[in-house]
């Protein structure tokens, strides 16, 4: 088994790549169309999908909806169900953070700073050499700001990936046959159950979440853990005994989870 996340620059051929390590090595792509199959079966409103490209949410989004958050939960909690899986291609949305202490998986960037990238993008949507420049600038742009607000980290950063290739000077074939070689290796196929284990209860732990902000529940004061699976521990503060039922009501219903430990307090009422 091998599962390897790939991160693309637009222009750099990534998409390209990674349809064809998937079929090199006979596993499963997960690009954006399989990834948001899999967050509708979670509960995201099929007219609601365009939220899932790799772009921050807007300021207003920021301060008047929970939804990029929710969102988000969903996102992180597809990639690690994936991951329980211990084998797959991940084709960006922050997999190669979400899963970068998952010893078994292979992270690879791929990108392209040369004329091709400009080429590649004039040929691919038939648009004159400044619309592309243009067009390249706004998708680093929002790529840059979709890491910042999830994660706060520099998708640049070369400490996230194992592989980083320049499609620029390797090209396509020469790519793949790297990958696919990286992937086979003894240190990228051997993948403990603890794990494997360890990914099924962090989507199960994003489900929590992302059921609770969905409902309009504030997070900032609970702590919420999956120590084994199938089990939900929420603690801390909440504004009513209300809530309190609310929640544990909330969280029997989440896909996967069997019992609910609820160890939350209200907050003493104000003097």
């Amino acid at each position: 088994m091998a599962l390897i996340t790939i991160s693309r620059s637009v222009g750099s051929g990534g998409d390209k790549i990674a349809k064809r390590v998937a079929k090199d090595l006979n596993l499963e792509l997960y690009d954006d169309s399989s990834l948001q199959e899999s967050a509708v079966k979670m509960g995201v409103p099929v007219d609601e999908l365009n939220r899932l490209d790799e772009k921050a949410p807007g300021l207003f989004d920021r301060m008047l909806s929970k939804k990029p958050e929710v969102y988000l939960d969903m996102m992180e909690a597809v990639v690690y169900d994936i991951a329980h899986q211990g084998k797959g291609v991940i084709l960006g949305h922050g997999s190669q953070i979400l899963l970068r202490d998952f010893d078994c998986a292979l992270h690879v960037r791929v990108h392209s700073t040369g004329p091709s990238r400009l080429k590649y993008i004039m040929e691919q949507r038939g648009i004159g050499k400044d619309a592309a420049e243009k067009f390249i600038r706004k998708s680093d742009s929002q790529q840059k700001g979709f890491f910042q607000f999830a994660f706060r980290l520099d998708w640049n950063d070369p400490s996230l990936y194992d592989l980083i290739i320049n499609t620029e000077k390797m090209g396509i074939d020469s790519a793949v046959a790297l990958i696919t070689e990286a992937a086979q290796s003894e240190n990228v196929l051997a993948c403990s159950l603890k794990a494997v284990d360890a990914m099924e209860r962090m989507s199960q732990e994003k489900k929590v979440e992302a059921a609770l902000l969905k409902n309009d529940i504030n997070l900032i004061l609970l702590n919420i853990e999956v120590p084994e699976i199938g089990v939900a521990h929420i603690s801390g503060s909440v504004y009513s005994t209300g809530e309190i039922e609310k929640m544990s009501q909330i969280v029997k219903d989440v896909d996967g989870i069997s019992e609910v430990k609820n160890d939350t307090v209200p907050m003493p009422a104000s003097v």
